[in-house]
């Protein structure tokens, strides 16, 4: 049975509390999307590499903003709703006629011609745990709570589909902050499809002076050593793999060949590097975690990841976090002064991202490669007040929203400068363009070239499509 989220707000809104053969991007990359077959699919490719121009694969930076960011003081304002739905903040003009954000992103206002706003994604999860599995697994929770997941996230999908022979980089790569790198924090597990198409995930705060990715890099002297040990263990290994039958020998093999080639290749230690950019680079992005991260992110896509997800919760403000602030995007009135927390952290978030549009259009990167900023759901539209835990007093927030979100997205050739969806006046459900998680996926999958009709096996040996549902956001589309 196919299940759907409901185009109807929930009642409530609850507070914190064997695989299938993998096809090459040859074979299926871009087909779909082109209209093309395979013969001229290969003849236009050979043409290009005759003609000397350089032919590149397709590759998402996917920005995720744990704790849901509040709609309507970013993407979808109602400057015309109550004083208790609007909030304090104002819209300001972008330079693209009849796209507005907030005031307090002025950087978006100068680039809106490079990205689209979509205001009506929505589903039915309104804890984290849940939100979070149902947005990253393009599937209904088995459970609505915690971030364990019955279902292979996106980002272990797209390790298992886009990993290629040879190639050093992982496929999908994931930078969080240090403590929390557990598979399981963010619901990026891979169920099913077993540990060994796990995304890499890197910890720690790049904009750090002491950041250091771990275990990456070999000094040259160890080189000859470790290419003796490796001869030395393969028989050993081999043995070891023909009697194993639970799959935890191929996930070992799957870590081990990924870890030697990041030990032995240049190129990945360079990818992660940051040093190696200009510092007029560095200080656009800004010297944050935010702008690092989403500086490592282009870095790590031009050296040959495919799917790197950078995980933007605490800025990581030199001069530390004030007092009415809070962690993450969760802004409920006991954690935070909910416009305090944007005063601080939009400025940040709005430096970086738009950092990120303008230096993949001049790179020429923009029709190569997509970006995707959102959480896991949107806030209330009503704003509350409660006694905040850190300051003692009374403070206003929002809390879990998952009837309506807004999200950015841009490059991947796509259509941009423009609005997709709306809302009702005090931004409570979509009334225009209702659309899930997996209509984005949809869209990011066709993008790619993968065909996310194509199945695994789950735990029991059922077929499991890639994504049960959802269709590829016809707006955006530019073919």
């Amino acid at each position: 049975m196919v299940h759907k989220d409901k185009a109807h707000r929930p009642t409530s809104t609850s507070r914190c509390s064997g695989p299938m053969r993998r096809r090459s991007f040859l074979e299926v990359g871009g087909l779909s999307l082109l209209g093309m077959g395979m013969a001229d699919y290969l003849r236009a490719e050979e043409i290009a590499k005759l003609g000397g121009k350089k032919t590149r694969e397709k590759s998402v930076i996917f920005i995720w903003l744990p704790g849901g960011p509040p709609h309507m003081e970013t993407y979808d304002m109602k400057p015309d709703a109550p004083l208790e739905y609007r909030g304090l903040f104002k819209p300001i003009k972008t330079n693209v006629s009849g796209i507005d954000v907030c005031e307090l992103l002025p950087l978006h206002a100068k680039c809106a011609d490079k990205y689209t706003l979509i205001r009506s994604v929505h589903h039915d999860f309104s804890d984290h745990g849940g939100g979070h599995k149902r947005f990253l697994t393009g599937r209904i929770p088995a459970s609505p709570v915690n971030t364990v997941n019955d279902a292979p996230s996106v980002l272990s999908i797209m390790q298992k589909m886009l990993t290629q022979p040879g190639q050093p980089l992982p496929a999908s790569i994931a930078g969080v902050d240090r403590g929390r790198h557990g598979i399981d924090t963010f619901a990026f597990g891979s169920a099913y499809l077993g540990p060994s198409v796990a995304p890499f995930i890197v910890a720690g705060d790049p904009s750090a002076n002491d950041f250091k990715v771990q275990n990456i890099g070999l000094a040259p002297e160890m080189e000859n050593r470790l290419n003796d040990r490796l001869r030395l263990l393969q028989g050993m290994d081999n043995l070891r793999r023909d009697l194993d039958s639970s799959g935890l020998m191929e996930a070992m093999d799957s870590f081990s060949q990924r870890a030697v080639g990041m030990l032995t290749s240049p190129k990945v230690r360079d990818a992660f590097d940051l040093t190696q950019e200009p510092d007029s680079v560095r200080d656009r992005y800004g010297r944050h975690a935010f702008g690092q991260r989403g500086l490592l992110a282009r870095r790590l896509i031009e050296s040959g990841s495919r799917f790197v997800t950078m995980v933007w919760e605490n800025p990581n403000d030199p001069k530390g976090m004030p007092k009415n602030c809070t962690y993450n995007w969760d802004s409920h009135a006991v954690n935070c002064d909910l416009f305090a927390d944007a005063r601080w952290r939009f400025p940040y978030y709005d430096q970086a991202l738009t950092a990120l549009v303008e230096d993949l259009y001049e790179r020429g990167l923009d029709q190569d490669v997509m970006l995707i900023a959102t959480g896991e759901f949107g806030r209330t539209p009503r704003v509350s007040n409660t006694k905040g835990s850190q300051t003692g007093i009374m403070q206003p927030g929002r809390d879990h929203w998952p009837s309506a979100m807004s999200m950015l997205v841009s490059g991947g050739g796509m259509r941009t400068g423009q609005v997709i969806g709306a809302t009702n006046s005090r931004g409570e459900h979509p009334i225009e363009r209702a659309m899930s998680p997996n209509d984005v996926w949809a869209t990011v999958y066709k993008f790619l070239g993968i065909n996310y009709e194509e199945s695994f096996l789950d735990f029991q040996g059922r077929p499991m499509p890639i994504l049960p549902f959802g269709e590829p956001i016809r707006e955006i589309l530019s073919v």
